[in-house]
C-alpha cells in the first residue's frame, strides 16, 4: 500500500531500463504517474488555512478608547495572534451615535465573522439582536444576568460570554471616598442614562450605600449629549455637594466637557474609570477597563480553539484602581487628604 506510483512504472522495465526510456509510451505513462503522485499534494499546498475573522464593535470612536483597543491587541499578541497575519479584525465604531449600532452589528453578521467582541452593554444588546449563532464576547457589563445576556455567570448557556463588572462594593467605596474629600457631604447628584442596561442595578446599589453614609441622592437622567450641561445646572440648583457619574455610553466621548463643567460648577466629581481623570476629571474609582479588554483576548482564543461560549464562565473583575487629579482639585479649591492620596494607584499633579 505504501509503494510509490512512479516505482510501479519503473519495476516492469527494471531489466531493460534503457529500452524503456527510449519508448515514447513509457514517458507518457511516467508523466501520468508523477501527476497522480504529487498533484494532490500540490493542490493541498495551494489552499491556505482559514484565517479567523473577529468583529470588534464599539459605540465610541477608536481615539476615545485607544488604550482599551491596544490592551485587546496586546492580549491577542501574547496568545500568538498577529493582526493581518494569522487573524483579521473588523473594526466597527458607531462614533458616539448609538442608533448606528444595530446596522453595524448586522453588517458584522453578514460578514460571517467568527466572533464579535462588544465593548459595553449597549453594544452587546445590539449584537445579541443581530445574531444568535455568532459567539459574542463582552469586554464588560454591569450585570449580564440581570441584563438578560447570560443564564448565569458559571454557565452562560447561549452564544454570549465574557467579563462582568459586577461589583456592588464599588458604589460604597465611591461614596466613602467622596465623604473623605468632602466631609460636609450631604447631597450627591448622580448622572446616568435610564435606558442603559445595568443603570437600574447600579443605582440601587448606590442608593443602599447612600443610606449607610447618611447622604441624599439626586438622580439626573442624561439620555443624550445635549443634556450634559443641563444636568450640571440642575445639580447646582438642587444643592448638590458632589457629582457621581455612572457608566453610560453618553459620557464616553464627553470626558473633557464633563471635567470642564464640573470645574465651572465647582463640584467635586467622581467617575467610574481612569480615562475621565486623565482628561481633566477629579477622581475615579473602579474596574480597570484596559485589564478587562486584555483578558477578553483569552475568550477569543478559547472559542477559536473550539470551546462553546455557553460553556465558558463569565469572569468578574480582579483589578481596581483609584486615580486622582490634583490639578482639578486645585481648580475647584479642594484639598485632597493625605489619607486618600495614599490609597491612589495614580496621582496626576
Amino acid at each position: 500500500m505504501n509503494e510509490k506510483p512512479w516505482l510501479r512504472i519503473l519495476i516492469p522495465f527494471s531489466g531493460n531500463l534503457k529500452s524503456a526510456i527510449q519508448n515514447p509510451k513509457w514517458w507518457g505513462t511516467f508523466a501520468c504517474a508523477l501527476t497522480f503522485a504529487f498533484g494532490g499534494a500540490t493542490v493541498h499546498a495551494q489552499q491556505p488555512a482559514k484565517v479567523p475573522r473577529i468583529g470588534y464593535l464599539t459605540q465610541a470612536s477608536a481615539s476615545v478608547i485607544a488604550s482599551r483597543i491596544e490592551a485587546f491587541r496586546q492580549g491577542l499578541r501574547e496568545l500568538g495572534y498577529v493582526e493581518g497575519k494569522n487573524i483579521v479584525i473588523e473594526w466597527r465604531s458607531a462614533e458616539g451615535k448609538l442608533d448606528r449600532l444595530p446596522a453595524l452589528a448586522a453588517e458584522l453578521g453578514r460578514l460571517k465573522v467568527d466572533i464579535i467582541v462588544s465593548t459595553g452593554p449597549t453594544v452587546t444588546r445590539a449584537a445579541k439582536e443581530a445574531t444568535v449563532t455568532i459567539p459574542l464576547v463582552m469586554t464588560q457589563d454591569n450585570d449580564p444576568v440581570a441584563d438578560g445576556f447570560v443564564a448565569s455567570l458559571a454557565r452562560p448557556g447561549g452564544n454570549i460570554t465574557g467579563l462582568a463588572t459586577l461589583a456592588p462594593e464599588l458604589s460604597g467605596k465611591r461614596l466613602e471616598l467622596l465623604k473623605e474629600i468632602v466631609p460636609t457631604l450631604a447631597r450627591i447628584a448622580v448622572f446616568g442614562t435610564s435606558t442603559d442596561p445595568g443603570n437600574t442595578q447600579v443605582l440601587k446599589e448606590t442608593e443602599l450605600a447612600a443610606r449607610a453614609f447618611g447622604v441624599q441622592l439626586q438622580f439626573l437622567d442624561v439620555p443624550s449629549l445635549k443634556d450634559v450641561e443641563t444636568a450640571f445646572r440642575a445639580a447646582s440648583k438642587g444643592g448638590a455637594n458632589a457629582v457621581l457619574v455612572l457608566n453610560s455610553p453618553v459620557f464616553v466621548s464627553q470626558r473633557t466637557q464633563l471635567a470642564n463643567l464640573a470645574v465651572r460648577s465647582r463640584l467635586p466629581a467622581m467617575y467610574y474609570r481612569r480615562e475621565y481623570v486623565e482628561d481633566g476629571g477629579l477622581m475615579s474609582y473602579g474596574v480597570s477597563y484596559t485589564d478587562l479588554d486584555h483578558r477578553a483576548a483569552t475568550y477569543v482564543d478559547k472559542i477559536l480553539k473550539g470551546t462553546k461560549p455557553g460553556d465558558i464562565p463569565v469572569e468578574q473583575p480582579t483589578k481596581f484602581e483609584l486615580v486622582i487629579n490634583l490639578k482639578a482639585a486645585k481648580q475647584i479649591g479642594l484639598t485632597i487628604p493625605q489619607s486618600v492620596l495614599y490609597q491612589a494607584d495614580k496621582v496626576i499633579r
